[in-house]
């Protein structure tokens, strides 16, 4: 990719400023949220470790061995929490799921404990971990479990997807997740490390690029990712999504698409409304 002043970068990655609306589709997520936690029984604020941020919520399925859907907020590894996000949960439990809504640490952390893009995902390594260990008990089968992510949360079930399980924890399957649903994701954080408007929260090191950006690894074997993003996206967004198809190839990667008339924001509601194309998308993959 040939190098790119600040401003542009600022102007492909800034999705707060190409939606001038973000603050009603945040206030609407909200909203819906705390809707479905008074709809829906919830075991809140469960921990999957020790360390900040590491809760989860839990919306039980509605009978035993149900398929797993684990789904991880965006914000741009800085910002938004689990609580923002309940609103998802309706959906995939009509879809028969057992639902795991997931928080993590934000960047930049604190001086005493700094968190960094790696950190996060170690985190979601752990909370996958714990919902293998546990997630019986809420009704769910750890044997089929699809992650889900937007925006971060997206690059998030990237790097879950891919990752080698045997070195998280003793007795993990290799496959504890072997499907997942990108989001509006981001794949080579290579140019996320030259945007001004998250440098300072990020604070990403050439390392940390090499070690956190998916489209850089081999594809994993034996795994699916489903990939969208917006139509009405960034060139770059739009670029990310078929990066991690090309990188991956259309065996572990069967599905990259560009879903019409949809920003960075407004797609994130359609995963919940039956009859859009992505919510067609996770009641597929959460039947695979």
């Amino acid at each position: 990719m040939p190098l790119r002043d600040a401003a542009w970068h600022d102007r492909m990655y800034n999705n707060r400023a190409l939606v001038p609306d973000f603050a009603d589709h945040f206030a609407r997520w909200q909203q819906a949220s705390a809707q479905a936690r008074q709809r829906l029984a919830v075991q809140r604020d469960l921990r999957y470790g020790e360390g900040p941020g590491e809760t989860l919520d839990v919306f039980p399925a509605a009978r035993p061995g149900a398929p797993v859907v684990v789904f991880i907020h965006g914000g741009y590894w800085r910002s938004l929490d689990k609580d923002d996000h309940s609103f998802v949960a309706p959906a995939m439990h009509a879809l028969g799921a057992c639902v795991v809504v997931v928080n993590y640490a934000l960047c930049p952390g604190t001086p005493a404990q700094p968190v960094t893009v790696p950190d996060i995902a170690v985190q979601m390594t752990r909370a996958l971990a714990w919902v293998w260990h546990h997630i019986q008990v809420h009704g769910g089968d750890r044997d089929n479990i699809t992650v889900i992510g937007h925006s971060a949360g997206g690059h998030l079930a990237a790097m879950l997807l891919a990752c080698d399980w045997r070195q998280v924890g003793p007795g993990l399957p290799r496959d504890l997740v072997r499907k997942a649903l990108s989001i509006s994701g981001l794949f080579d954080l290579a140019p996320v490390r030259r945007t001004p408007f998250v440098q300072a929260d990020l604070r990403l090191t050439p390392v940390q690029v090499r070690m956190a950006s998916p489209a850089l690894w081999p594809a994993p074997a034996r795994r699916t990712l489903y990939t969208v993003a917006g139509g009405d996206e960034s060139p770059e967004f739009i670029r990310h999504n078929h990066l991690i198809a090309q990188a991956w190839g259309p065996r572990v990667v069967p599905v990259c698409e560009d879903l019409p008339g949809l920003n960075h924001f407004s797609i994130l509601m359609t995963l919940t409304e039956p009859g859009q194309r992505l919510h067609g998308l996770a009641a597929e993959l959460i039947g695979r």
